[in-house]
């Protein structure tokens, strides 16, 4: 008998109200009921994996109506879960990388005062997501998305006593409002156009609408995409995202928030497999922000950011192949996927060796650090292999695939998509290199640096963390290592997502498919190469070079997102408003303050025939019944 699927966001949303309702009496324990929960919800997974496995391809649903939930006029919408070929996949992925999230957190977070609060937040974290991905209709994904940024506002700002924490958080929550506006407004259009908002309901009624109907939906649905997993315009927010501590950019970067986005438009396939134009903006918005990511990852010193640029880069690969429609929606999940493993642990293998170096992040300040964390640079470095694409390592058999369909797109589109994503392979091999060198090879360039608390002189004592640290990174590492061949060869995952998002279109390649594996396995040789001269072969400065390329400094700013969004949004924004209140004080009070003015000025001129003298009083009251009767012979003689 099949488990409950309602019971996977049960568990840590359980967790999360005890952890929060029960305050100062669970701190003790909080940390391990936050983990505990995680874990019986990726046990609860499993099981339903199995039993989906032993069903029928077109029977691997499971679907659950709760509770009648907007029963509005029109609108008949139940509180619906659907688990199924592709939800499973993010499900299996959330729980299970969370978990050991979550247990790295218990080492990571051990001295902290608020430790039990932020595995509330995890456990929130993951109930959100869980729900994003397993409600049948866009409004129950809709609760999931808005949950999914209020947990993330509050991790990312969780160190809300450091104000560029608090900044990053309501940057965060400001720029994914956004986005998320586009969501709700496709949301309007579904209803308006279908009366439902259903995944059934929309499906089945997409090859009735307009043209220009399905190409709204779709290029709504992209913006609300762009804000959850950072792709351009509405980048700007993840680099910032870093204040929060590190388990919590593992937990966005490799199995939550930023995989919303592809979620959303793998999920909406029957929509945008009718709206081309709109598919022309994913395939777009993929290939731009796969460059600017990777170009922005060489030029940071911080290792975090380094690792954020790269995965605004990777879910550039992912939205890139899945506006390549049919041919793409598989591969874009199993670089999801593999992506899931590589990205956490190499952001926990950051995490390690901050917890090493008293949380330095700046690069220039490791070297050498191999020999004094061997476990943390053996996982580490087998992250790097595997997001780089050296075969026969994960990210091998899920970029490569990337690279190929776009090429095969054909024509000038096909060269200027493959170009960028072949672009894209050299780029990362480039700045991975970079970071792996700085950090793991080399003379040792740490000095004592004062304490931001006492001022006193400390200097790191590089070590190795502690086993509940380790351990999730061996696992991941291990995920790194495996998950790609075991999904990818055989078509694995194709099959297995073909009752979701359709039979998968095998690309036509005007190139084989092993000169193309040859010319990629080339570019990232040549990116690697050009990295190990550039920092294995010469000294590096203890501070970032001023004098550099115009594209560096370009690169230093985020190439200048957030002055675009100043210039283009903020400032007219402020602007706007600020006419706007002009416009309310001088024309809507005006005209209110010049009634009440008015009336004023009128009740004191009549204040003045009021004298008090009945005299007056009966004087007027015969003026007026004579106007009265004059009036009466008037007009009765006229």
């Amino acid at each position: 008998m099949d488990l409950p699927v309602w019971l996977l966001i049960a568990l840590p949303l359980l967790g999360a109200v005890v952890l929060l309702l029960g305050g100062r009496a669970t701190d003790a324990w909080g940390h391990l009921l936050g983990c505990a929960t995680a874990i019986a919800s990726f046990a609860v997974a499993v099981v339903l994996f199995v039993g989906l496995l032993g069903r029928g391809a077109e029977e691997r649903v499971l679907h659950e109506t709760l509770f009648s939930w907007v029963p509005v006029g029109s609108l008949q919408l139940d509180f619906g879960l659907q688990l199924d070929a592709l939800s499973v996949c993010f499900v299996l992925l959330i729980t299970g990388v969370g978990s050991l999230i979550h247990v790295y957190s218990v080492g990571y977070m051990r001295e902290d005062s608020g430790r039990r609060r932020f595995f509330a937040y995890l456990n929130l974290f993951v109930a959100a997501m869980l729900l994003l991905v397993l409600a049948d209709n866009y409004l129950g994904l809709y609760v999931g998305w808005e949950g999914v940024g209020l947990a993330s506002y509050l991790l990312i700002g969780f160190w809300s006593h450091k104000p560029s924490a608090a900044v990053a958080a309501k940057k965060a929550f400001v720029v994914n409002r956004v986005g998320d506006i586009g969501l709700a407004l496709a949301l309007m259009v579904m209803f308006a156009e279908t009366g439902t908002v259903s995944y059934a309901g929309v499906f089945g009624a997409a090859g009735e609408l307009s043209n220009s109907a399905l190409t709204a939906i779709g290029l709504l649905l992209l913006l609300a995409a762009c804000g959850k997993s950072a792709q351009v315009p509405l980048q700007s927010w993840l680099g910032d995202a870093m204040e929060g501590p590190t388990p919590v950019s593992a937990l966005i970067h490799a199995a939550t928030m930023v995989t919303a986005g592809v979620y959303l438009i793998v999920r909406s396939g029957p929509i945008y497999d009718l709206a081309p134009n709109a598919r022309t903006g994913v395939v777009v918005v993929g290939a731009v922000t796969l460059l600017f990511g990777a170009v922005i990852g060489c030029a940071k010193d911080d290792i975090k950011k380094a690792l954020a640029a790269s995965t605004m880069s990777q879910i550039g690969y992912m939205v890139l192949a899945a506006g390549l429609g049919p041919a793409g929606y598989a591969i874009a999940i199993l670089h999801l996927i593999t992506h899931g493993f590589f990205k956490a642990g190499l952001f926990l293998g950051a995490g390690s060796v901050m917890h090493g170096m008293n949380d330095e992040t700046d690069m220039r300040r490791y070297g050498g650090l191999r020999t004094y964390m061997p476990v943390t640079f053996a996982t580490f470095g087998l992250g790097y292999l595997a997001i780089i694409g050296v075969p026969p390592l994960s990210g091998f058999f899920s970029k490569d695939p990337i690279i190929e369909t776009a090429f095969a797109a054909g024509g000038v589109r096909g060269v200027l998509l493959g170009g960028a994503a072949l672009l894209g392979a050299g780029i990362t091999a480039f700045y991975m290199t970079r970071v792996m060198l700085l950090t793991f090879f080399g003379e040792k360039r740490w000095k004592a640096r004062a304490s931001e608390a006492t001022g006193e002189l400390i200097e790191p004592h590089p070590h190795e963390s502690p086993a509940v640290m380790t351990w999730p990174m061996i696992v991941l590492a291990i995920g790194s290592v495996g998950a790609g061949g075991a999904l990818a060869i055989g078509g694995t995952l194709t099959t297995w997502l073909e009752p979701v998002v359709g039979t998968h279109e095998e690309a036509h390649h005007a190139i084989p498919v092993w000169v193309m594996t040859a010319i990629t396995m080339a570019v990232i040789a040549v990116g690697v190469v050009i990295a190990y001269r550039m920092y294995a072969t010469r000294p590096v400065p203890e501070t970032a070079p001023e004098n550099v390329s115009a594209l560096t400094v370009a690169a230093r700013r985020d190439l200048y997102g957030d002055a675009f969004n100043e210039d283009v949004l903020m400032r007219p924004g402020r602007t706007l408003t600020a006419g706007l209140i002009e416009i309310d004080d001088d024309a809507v009070d005006g005209v209110s303050r010049g009634l009440g003015a008015a009336v004023g000025a009128a009740s004191n001129r009549l204040g003045l025939l009021q004298t008090g003298f009945a005299r007056s009083y009966a004087l007027s009251m015969l003026g007026g019944a004579a106007a009265v009767v004059a009036a009466i012979l008037a007009v009765r003689f006229w």
